[in-house]
């Protein structure tokens, strides 16, 4: 596992054998597996502008393009922070 600030204080992605995941304070935003569709906290992935500009980095995409990939069903909504 290797964990790296990403773009800013309290903001981070954390690469693992499964695939890598973003990381805002202290909260799971993001995962993106290497095998199968991207997931998003359903309580956090939308939490305030700022851990959406850094999801959007992550991502390398919009809001609204991030909420269209939700409704179409190529992202899944869960909770990542048992």
């Amino acid at each position: 596992m290797k964990t790296e600030q990403f773009h800013a204080k309290n903001q981070f992605v954390i690469t693992t054998d499964k695939g890598s995941f973003f990381q805002s304070y202290n909260s799971i935003i993001c995962f993106c597996p290497f095998i199968g569709p991207i997931q998003l906290d359903v309580n956090y992935w939308d939490y305030s502008k700022t851990t959406g500009k850094y999801r959007n980095l992550f991502l390398g995409e919009t809001k609204k393009e991030t909420e269209q990939k939700i409704e179409s069903g190529e992202y899944i909504l869960t909770d990542l922070n048992k």
